[in-house]
Parts: C-alpha cells; sequence; structure tokens
C-alpha cells in the first residue's frame, strides 16, 4: 500500500478528535508501545516505548534510547488532531417544516459554502452511566454513513447565488436528517446513539458529537498527482509524525516525541490544548522517573528541537496574486517552512537551516511559505507550544489548497515526503 493510500485509510478512521487518537493508539500498540495513565506512577525503561492519553482526544507518545537520556537530545514532533466542522448542540433535533434538522454550532474557521449538499455523517464520543453512582464511561460512536445533508437553495429562488451568498450558520448552515412522515414522526437521537454502543437509552448522560465529510478521498488529475479529501488539515501531518516515530531507527540515547493536540482550531486554550501547561507535567514526569532532578529536566528542554507539523498554503493557479512574490510552495513540491515575522509561525534562522539539513539528508526536497507583506495569514501550533515548552522550534506542513474547506487538495508526493524528513528527524 502507499503512502498516499495508507493518508486516506487513516482519514477514513480519523472522523472525530477522539477517532484520531483512538487510531494513533491502535499503531502505537502494534509497534509495541505501552500505554501510561496520565495520573498514575510511571516507571520509564530505558529502551522503553510509551504513550498516554489525555482526556481522550490528545495524545503524547515517547520512546527512550538504550542509553537513556545521556548524550542524545530531546527531539519532538507536535500536530493537531481536530478540524474545521459542525458540532451538534444539546437538544439537537428539530422537527420543522416536515423536515427533521439537526442544531449545531461551528467549530473552527470552515469555508461554509463547501459543507453545503455533500453527505455528511456524525462521531465521536457518548458519555455513559458507570458503574459507581458518581461515575461515567465514555463510548466512541460513528454511524459510518451520511445521515444528513445541507441544501443549497436553488438558484430560480436565489438569482444573486452566483454574486455570493453570506450563509448564516444559524439558519441556513443547519442540515436536514429526515423527512417526517406521519407515520413515523418520532425521532429520538439518544436512542439511536445507544443502539450504536449497544446501551439503554437512559444510560446515556451526555454526547460530544462531531459533523464530518463523509466522501473518500480520491486521486485527482490525469496522471493523478493530486489527492483530494475531507480532513487533510492535519491528519497529514498527525499521520507523518506517527509514522515517523514508529519507523525510525532507534538512537543509542535520547527521547523522541510525539505530541497530538486538540482544540488548535479554536485557539488551543484548553485543558488538552497547546496552551495548557498539562504536556510540560507529562514531561517532568518521564524525567523524574528516569532519575532526572528538575534542572536535568530544564536544561534538557532548552537543549531540544521541535517540529510542529500542520499544513501549509500552497500557491493557488486561480489566485497567485494571494501568494507572497518570491515564496510560492507548489503542491509536489516537498515539504513548507513557514515563516512569519509576526512569529505566528514559530521559527528562526538557525531552526530553518536546521530543516533545511534534514530535508538534505533524508534526501527529500523543501520549500518556503511566507505571508505576503500586506495580508495576515493564520497561526499554528509552533508558537504557542514553544512558549510552554521553549525549545527550538519550526512550523513546517504539506502545501495544500482550499485549507478549511470540506475537502482539500494535496499532491501525492509530499506526504511521502514529510514522512520520510520526520522518519529521519526522528532516527
Amino acid at each position: 500500500m502507499g503512502t498516499i493510500e495508507e493518508l486516506n485509510k487513516f482519514i477514513k478512521k480519523a472522523t472525530s478528535p477522539f477517532h484520531t487518537v483512538d487510531s494513533v493508539c491502535e499503531e502505537l500498540k502494534a509497534k509495541g508501545f505501552t500505554e501510561l495513565n496520565m495520573a498514575g506512577k510511571w516507571e520509564i525503561q530505558k529502551k522503553g516505548r510509551y504513550y498516554v492519553k489525555v482526556y481522550d482526544s490528545t495524545l503524547m507518545a515517547f520512546t527512550v534510547g538504550e542509553n537513556g537520556i545521556a548524550g542524545g537530545d530531546l527531539r519532538v514532533c507536535s500536530a493537531h488532531t481536530d478540524f474545521p466542522c459542525f458540532k451538534l448542540k444539546p437538544d439537537a433535533v428539530i422537527n420543522e417544516n416536515g423536515y427533521r434538522k439537526i442544531n449545531t454550532e461551528l467549530y473552527g474557521g470552515a469555508i461554509l459554502n463547501t459543507w453545503l449538499d455533500r453527505p455528511l455523517s456524525v462521531a465521536g464520543r457518548v458519555i455513559i452511566k458507570g458503574k459507581g453512582d458518581l461515575e461515567v464511561e465514555n463510548r466512541l460512536v460513528d454511524f459510518k454513513r451520511p445521515v444528513m445533508i445541507i441544501p443549497n437553495l436553488a438558484i430560480h429562488l436565489n438569482r444573486e447565488v452566483n454574486k455570493g451568498v453570506e450563509l448564516n450558520r444559524q439558519k441556513e448552515m443547519l442540515p436536514i436528517a429526515d423527512i417526517i412522515s406521519k407515520e413515523a414522526d418520532k425521532f429520538c437521537l439518544e436512542e439511536r446513539l445507544a443502539g450504536l454502543i449497544n446501551v439503554k437509552n437512559e444510560d446515556i448522560l451526555d454526547y460530544e458529537l462531531y459533523i464530518y465529510q463523509c466522501e473518500e478521498g480520491e486521486k485527482i488529475g490525469f496522471d493523478k498527482t493530486m489527492f483530494s479529501s475531507p480532513r487533510l488539515d492535519n491528519l497529514t501531518s498527525v499521520k507523518a509524525a506517527v509514522d515517523g516515530i514508529t519507523g525510525a531507527e532507534e538512537r543509542e540515547s535520547g527521547i523522541n516525541m510525539v505530541i497530538l493536540y486538540d482544540n488548535e482550531e479554536i485557539g488551543s486554550r484548553t485543558k488538552q490544548g497547546a496552551q495548557s501547561d498539562i504536556i510540560l507535567l507529562l514531561f517532568e514526569k518521564i524525567m523524574l522517573s528516569l532519575g532526572k532532578t528538575r534542572e536535568d529536566m530544564i536544561d534538557y528542554l532548552i537543549n531540544g528541537k521541535m517540529i510542529s507539523a500542520d499544513v501549509a498554503h500552497g500557491v493557488h493557479p486561480n489566485y497567485p496574486e494571494k501568494s507572497d512574490i518570491t515564496n510560492k510552495p507548489m503542491l509536489n513540491g516537498g515539504t513548507v517552512i513557514k515563516i512569519a515575522a509576526s512569529q505566528s509561525y514559530a521559527n528562526d534562522g538557525v531552526a530553518s537551516a536546521f530543516i533545511k539539513l534534514l530535508a538534505k539528508k533524508s534526501k527529500t526536497q523543501c520549500q518556503t511559505f511566507v505571508n505576503r507583506s500586506d495580508m495576515s495569514g493564520g497561526s499554528t501550533l509552533g508558537a504557542i507550544t514553544s512558549t510552554i515548552l521553549p525549545m527550538r522550534t519550526i512550523d513546517i506542513g504539506v502545501p495544500i489548497l482550499a485549507m478549511h474547506s470540506a475537502r482539500e487538495l494535496m499532491g501525492v508526493n509530499d506526504q511521502k515526503c514529510i514522512k520520510k524528513l520526520l522518519t529521519c528527524f526522528f532516527s
């Protein structure tokens, strides 16, 4: 199976942040990683492979060299598990005008019109009663088939549609799930969820459910040079980071680490987001378990290297004027180094030079993205994470078009490129 085919298979399973982490856990277990309890006592062994789930939607995985950390540095790759979409509200079912609609709110900065007229499904987690009076359990759910759609308004009823239409999130963006018939006008979402996880309706206490675009990814082009898929932002980086740490040659000394954060698309200011101290606390647990002092931890952290991996903007053939005049990343042109004077992307000259050397060593291509000077761009994890884990950090990623669309577009060669680069980084 080729790299793009492996990515496509992963994207099909990673339909919510919870499913992304669950799928990564399966991969890590198969590669000999041991799960740790976030709040438990850790007994880290040299030459060990470990992972820990953080509130089910963030994950940290790490390996320790045969000689521990003596003589080896800390190497970290961070990415994010979430994606722009719609999240179901509580009491979400609306029966209106002969249709069953679902009440949602926008999660992240989606391009709204790209979600219209597409088959949509629902995935996430359901919280049910546990064994004790105040105990709960989490169950993952995924309908795995189209159950909703957000239909456009016909052009005959909106003659100005091709001049651009502002879509109201509360009115025009609510999906319809059924046509209501007189014979079957009763519907209970909790009943459908209970059926998926084989529990009673009354056992369901709450849910965190996300709508996702369920059309599969496809190679595009006469020569199949492109790959169109939902959730390329940022499952390309998640997959490459996991492939990198699991496929790397084991280092004799040092720690390799992958951090997959949730909530990047809404600012990272959560207990499981990149602005949380949770990863710093867990890193301290690693160092204490290895018999190191806090001063050892500080020194080791400062001398570490971190790659923040998230997608980058490729030059758009229909809007080339939106790109910088000298830095124009191309699809299939290799991994992109992301640079911003504002430090919305974490970078400095030494870190950029390191990536260029790493690309040369891994025999891969790299290119550079910088915003036009008269435009502000996006941001990602790097600048945030490096304030919590203050080590030299650089933002990189796969170049794509249609970022934050329901379907995004990348070059088929770029996933192999970033995978090789990160594997080399961890080796």
